[in-house]
């Protein structure tokens, strides 16, 4: 018998080596996803389109492959929009089902538009409409996922997916058919001694990688160690050099007190593998009497606005990077044991903060967590205020996972299940806040349902953090970001998942190893101070808090 179209684009998705996909179900794409989930794709069923993408994009950052997920047409696709630009901007590709109302309806109810509404997030839509190029066109939705690093929406007419399938044969899949093979690009050998030349003059550097240097590690390293220099990352590769003694951790508004104190003294910042963005250089002020060299295979005279970078090295990361390491003589730089126990014992926010009755300061619950968490556990941090405390977890690169290139909350809890969905042996912490777990709550039911093994740390301080903050410094009313006290462990409860509050931080260790020992899923409520402002929060409104900056005496350090 006939296949139906639905049941052969099914197929055309298991010829691409998906294994995992994210769904929410309505007529436009529910024969295509259980036909999906008949031929042996394991399927997690959210209950909010927004989800199904933003699981799938962590999924995508996790594995490495495509991320895959589905949504029914209209307000399927509307609902969406949100997570759709995060993954435009963090590069991460998907391919995303999401059906079209049917061609031969004289009206539908859920008739919309989509493609304007896909491209003005900055995806690629494509419509399937043409049933002998539909296979073809899946395995070139894939491939260009997977060039450009972007998210792609198919559109599929809800009655053109029950027409009889043609005999002809499907393409082979994007990576047997048309995905270059590519080698390697190795750096000019002129750049390289025109550049050596100059950083030979250059006493303090700091050797800064993004994701982009993930296989260049122990090349920054070596850099590092033959001239002296400091190491840091940016925010989504915070933890590739976990352990090492100079190593300063964030570079950018995330950075700590110590960090943003030595990058005011450097010279020049060889930037690896890392889009040079605003946040990465805090809109240029992170640097301030530095030089910046951007290593890249694709370096670019501008980023988000600015001039960011006075030389570049296009190339390989790791073959750049070792080309300039060979060439280079060996440098004191500003390394010193002073500076390596500094920067083993500093704290990531040097500000003090009165002590208020009944909560708890952010900075001191995520230290208690990091010191009784387990260090093969995954971490999720999420958005909003307190991401900034999680983000300096002594945690490697392998272990944690952050996606805020375009500043929405709410994705915190998707995040989890994608990291859960792709490391399912594994343990998933999330860390967020209780503003932006409210605004997906309802996938605590999703988690439940599918068994994922996810813990998650609210740092509740009963308002919208950021917010309150910002209201503050401007002198005015505070009341509409301060929502009051929720009982995030008796909404866990109510799903059917363990929830506990937790007051005294010396539980923990005991709570730790309950949940290492029964599994599950759980939320940890702690009620956290409204006061203690992190520092991108204080820099940018500094009245709108009552901490006092405890500075550091940097030239003792050098």
């Amino acid at each position: 018998m006939a296949l139906h179209m639905f049941e052969t684009l099914a197929d055309s998705f298991v010829a691409e080596g998906i294994e995992t996909c994210f769904a929410l179900l309505g007529d436009a794409n529910m024969n295509w996803a259980t036909a999906l989930s008949e031929r042996g794709v394991r399927m997690i069923y959210v209950r909010h389109e927004h989800c199904a993408v933003a699981a799938a994009t962590a999924y995508a950052r996790k594995t490495g492959k495509v991320g895959i997920a589905t949504v029914t047409c209209g307000p399927g696709v509307t609902q969406i929009l949100t997570a759709l630009p995060a993954a435009v901007r963090a590069r991460i590709p998907l391919v995303i089902f999401a059906g079209e109302s049917p061609l031969g309806a004289a009206w539908y109810n859920q008739e919309l538009d989509q493609a304007p509404l896909i491209t003005a997030t900055g995806a690629i839509y494509r419509q399937l409409h043409h049933i002998p190029r539909m296979t073809t066109e899946i395995r070139d939705a894939f491939a260009t996922a997977q060039e450009q690093r972007c998210p792609v929406v198919i559109g599929v007419p809800l009655d053109l997916q029950s027409k009889p399938a043609p005999d002809a044969a499907a393409p082979p899949a994007s990576s047997d058919a048309i995905l270059p093979r590519t080698t390697a690009l190795r750096p000019n050998p002129a750049d390289v001694t025109d550049l050596t030349d100059h950083i030979a003059q250059v006493r303090r550097i700091v050797v800064m990688a993004g994701l982009g240097a993930a296989g260049a590690v122990d090349a920054c390293r070596a850099l590092a160690d033959k001239t002296g220099a400091l190491l840091a990352t940016t925010l989504p590769a915070r933890g590739l050099f976990h352990g090492d003694p100079f190593s300063v951790g964030i570079a950018g508004g995330y950075s700590s007190t110590l960090a943003r104190a030595l990058f005011a003294e450097a010279d020049l910042v060889i930037a690896v593998g890392c889009r040079l963005s605003q946040h990465t250089l805090d809109k240029g002020k992170l640097f301030p009497g530095a030089e910046i060299l951007q290593i890249d295979t694709d370096p670019r005279a501008l980023s988000q606005g600015m001039a960011a970078a006075n030389r570049h090295l296009c190339g390989d990361a790791k073959l750049a990077v070792e080309a300039l390491t060979q060439a280079m003589p060996q440098q004191p730089g500003w390394r010193n044991d002073r500076l390596a126990a500094a920067i083993t014992d500093a704290p990531s926010d040097t500000a003090e903060f009165p002590p208020e009755p009944n909560v708890l300061d952010p900075r001191d619950v995520v230290a208690a967590l990091d010191a009784a968490l387990p260090q093969d556990w995954q971490m999720v941090n999420s958005s909003g205020h307190c991401a900034f405390f999680s983000a300096h977890m002594n945690r490697p690169f392998a272990t944690f996972l952050t996606i805020r290139e375009f500043g929405a909350i709410g994705n915190g809890i998707s995040y989890a299940m994608g990291v859960a969905a792709a490391r399912p042996d594994d343990t998933v912490v999330l860390f967020d806040g209780d503003g932006s777990l409210l605004m997906h709550v309802q996938e605590l039911e999703t988690i439940r349902r599918h068994g994922l093994n996810i813990l998650i740390c609210a740092l509740n301080d009963r308002a919208y953090g950021s917010e309150i903050h910002k209201l503050r410094d401007e002198g005015l009313s505070d009341a509409g970001a301060v929502f009051g006290a929720t009982d995030l462990a008796s909404i866990a409860r109510g799903f059917g998942i363990a929830g506990h509050r937790v007051d005294d931080l010396t539980q923990l260790p005991a709570l730790v190893a309950e949940f290492a020992r029964s599994g599950g899923a759980a939320v940890w409520d702690f009620p956290i101070s409204d006061h203690v402002a992190s520092p991108v929060i204080r820099r940018a409104h500094p009245t709108g808090h009552s901490g006092t900056e405890r500075p550091i005496d940097i030239k003792a350090l050098l």
